[in-house]
């Protein structure tokens, strides 16, 4: 595996380091537009073997970062985001197999027509060009946004946060080996993790070689990517997901979906952070999700209501207004029992950060009426918010979860990566 060394000039300021480097992704962005897929598969599957090869390399080093999030009080739920061992490097390479089982984005026709006056429109799928991704403590994003920006054709400069830079490092020098070997140009894949905030700072501001800024991370720093970035930036993934219980939902499901939904990881965007309950089953309801959430040490914020059905057993807290809004990531979520539907989907207009949300009912009215009237990228019905997942949807890698409405929404897999193109067909023709 080839050692990562800036190939900038050291004597130039961060910003003309980072520049540099972009400069170098917009040239390799060229040539990548024109790859064939099967060149394209070709270095996906070189990437795939080499990540296997260097995993005692990668193993090493994720260790590293490990010891320092401990040391740094890091929660267990970003702890169990940033590890990484044996399965789950044969986990990430699988996933950049199944990338390379897509079909290709690339030059799909989407259009095709004549106008009255003998023009020939053709609308075509085209890359994007330089991708920036700006994320934290996620060394398989380092691995999914690479691979995804190869096979739609575009080139991407990654900064993937201190927390995971010796992790992300080792990714990275393994994907630029896999590159080389394959006959790619390994700029196709770069980090800046060494420049740090200033030159995450840089990458937003590096309008003109950077088409587009993806963060991917807490709502701190979606929020400064979009409050610094010249860039166009896709916001993504702040997940106060919410689950309602409805008076007519199987009780067992409902059991068995929220704690699939707020327990099988923690510490990732779709999971639910939020449980609304219909007042006819909170009685009945409560009790049963309470003995699971204290058998599995999770904390509960809950209103007034809410407080009264909690055994001793669990760790309770008085819910506070702020906890209404608060993606917390870890064993924590917040409870309140509302009246009906109409309640449920107000309390979600308020607190909702647009990504997902879930109904548990067996009455297709109640269903339909949280459907239609919820604005989030994706809502769920009779099942967990877990499945908001670009694996789960069938893209194969992710590389974010849209929570905004243009370009794309919700998981964003190849075609997200895609832009367009007009191609007009004419035979001498001059406008009137």
């Amino acid at each position: 595996m080839e050692e990562i060394t800036s190939q900038a000039d050291h004597i130039l300021p961060v910003d003309g380091q980072v520049r540099d480097i972009a400069s170098r992704a917009k040239s390799a962005s060229f040539a990548a537009r024109s790859m064939s897929t099967e060149a394209k598969n070709t270095l996906l599957a070189q990437i795939a073997h080499q990540l296997l090869v260097d995993a005692p390399l990668i193993e090493e080093a994720n260790a590293r970062d490990m010891l320092a999030g401990r040391e740094q009080g890091m929660s267990e739920g970003l702890l169990d985001r940033l590890y990484l061992d044996q399965r789950r490097i044969e986990s990430i390479a699988q996933s950049v197999r199944d990338v390379i089982k897509l079909p290709d984005p690339v030059g799909e026709i989407l259009s095709e027509t004549t106008l009255p006056n003998g023009l020939a429109l053709t609308c075509k799928r085209v890359a994007i060009g330089v991708v920036g991704m700006i994320y934290e403590a996620r060394p398989n994003v380092t691995v999914d946004a690479a691979v995804l920006a190869l096979k739609s054709g575009n080139a991407v400069v990654l900064r993937g946060g201190s927390a995971a830079i010796h992790t992300n490092e080792a990714l990275v020098a393994s994907m630029k080996t896999a590159i080389r070997s394959g006959g790619g140009d390994p700029d196709l894949v770069n980090t800046i993790d060494e420049f740090g905030r200033e030159g995450a700072t840089a990458l937003m501001r590096a309008r003109g070689l950077v088409d587009l800024i993806i963060p991917r991370g807490g709502a701190g720093l979606i929020k400064t990517v979009i409050e610094t970035a010249t860039v166009p930036v896709i916001e993504t993934g702040v997940g106060n997901c919410h689950i309602y219980v409805d008076k007519y939902a199987d009780l067992n499901k409902a059991v068995a979906i929220v704690e699939n939904a707020k327990l099988s990881r923690v510490g990732v965007c779709n999971a639910a952070e939020k449980l609304l309950v219909h007042a006819d089953v909170a009685q009945a309801f409560l009790p049963r999700i309470y003995d699971v959430f204290a058998k599995n040490y999770v904390t509960v914020h809950a209103d007034v209501e809410a407080v009264r059905l909690a055994p001793k057993s669990l760790k309770l807290i008085p819910a506070c207004a702020r906890d209404w809004d608060t993606e917390y990531l870890a064993k924590e979520i917040a409870v309140r029992i509302v009246g009906n539907v109409e309640e449920a989907i107000e309390h979600i207009r308020t607190y909702s950060t647009g990504h997902t949300e879930a109904i548990i009912s067996q009455d297709e009215k109640v269903i339909e009426r949280f459907v239609n009237n919820v604005d989030s990228a994706a809502v769920m019905i009779n099942a967990s918010t877990r499945f908001t997942d670009g694996g789960q949807f069938g893209f194969g890698a992710e590389i974010g979860i849209s929570t905004q409405k243009l370009h794309v929404r919700g998981p964003m897999g190849l075609t997200a990566l895609t832009s367009t193109m007009w191609i007009v067909t004419g035979d001498g023709h001059v406008r009137d």
